[in-house]
């Protein structure tokens, strides 16, 4: 198996898997790979329908990722990262991995999200337009500065409006704990997920828990990408060196 760990990369609400594209230089020196998996609705597949059910995106995501490894020798050696509704895909996804010959998962990394089984009180979804985006902007703290321009928000608005159902209607599709280390991120000064919110991704594994803050808001990864990745090599450099004891 390679020394290099693939890094997985979940997008949150709205986003598309060219967020994470600039993270491949920050992380050659830490010998990642980043794979930015790209969900239906936005960029190159802004015409196919978006997901409104996490799970059915989870054997979605599981399907591109067998096909981004096709031509791969095995076993392969990945880690997953997901922001906020990206955390909860990515710890779907790493309920389905960790049953699936040919992957070794050896890292969940859950970035500003309460425990999967918690849900917010107050909700967009079914909200008109302009109530919408801005119950979305007060929960992220950040706006996309393409929700401006009247014709990209028509084309935005659709897609946000799915991954945020999504992300409101969640349910678990369990509650056994991972066999892998999760760790849990979130920005030192979120408002959205509190530090005992994201503690509480602990009950998800049975294996090796860490929680880190890192300066910022609910959307820290914006500007802390580099100290991000320097999290996720450590832990991921610890485990491998449990491994080999």
């Amino acid at each position: 198996m390679s020394d290099r760990t693939t890094l997985v990369c979940l997008p949150f609400a709205g986003a598309g898997a060219s967020f994470y594209r600039p993270w491949q230089r920050l992380a050659d020196q830490h010998a990642l790979d980043i794979l930015p998996l790209q969900l239906p609705g936005r960029e190159r597949l802004i015409d196919e329908e978006p997901y409104r059910d996490a799970a059915t995106a989870a054997e979605g995501l599981l399907a591109d990722l067998r096909a981004a490894f096709a031509d791969s020798p095995q076993p392969h050696r990945i880690a997953l990262f997901g922001h906020s509704l990206g955390a909860v895909l990515a710890y779907e996804l790493a309920r389905r991995i960790a049953e699936t010959p040919g992957f070794v998962l050896v890292g969940l990394f859950a970035s500003g999200s309460p425990h999967p089984a918690e849900q917010r009180e107050r909700r967009a979804t079914g909200l008109d337009d302009d109530a919408f985006l801005e119950r979305v902007n007060e929960f992220a703290g950040y706006t996309h500065e393409a929700l401006q321009d009247p014709e990209m928000r028509e084309l935005i608005l659709p897609t946000l409006r799915a991954d945020v159902e999504m992300h409101e209607s969640y349910v678990p599709a369990g509650s056994e704990p991972l066999p892998v280390p999760v760790t849990c991120l979130r920005g030192a000064d979120d408002t959205l997920v509190s530090r005992t919110e994201a503690a509480a991704w602990e009950r998800t594994t049975n294996s090796a828990f860490r929680a880190v803050e890192l300066p910022g808001g609910h959307m820290y990864l914006t500007e802390s990408a580099p100290e991000l990745l320097a999290v996720v090599a450590e832990d991921l450099a610890r485990v491998r060196e449990e491994q080999c004891v």
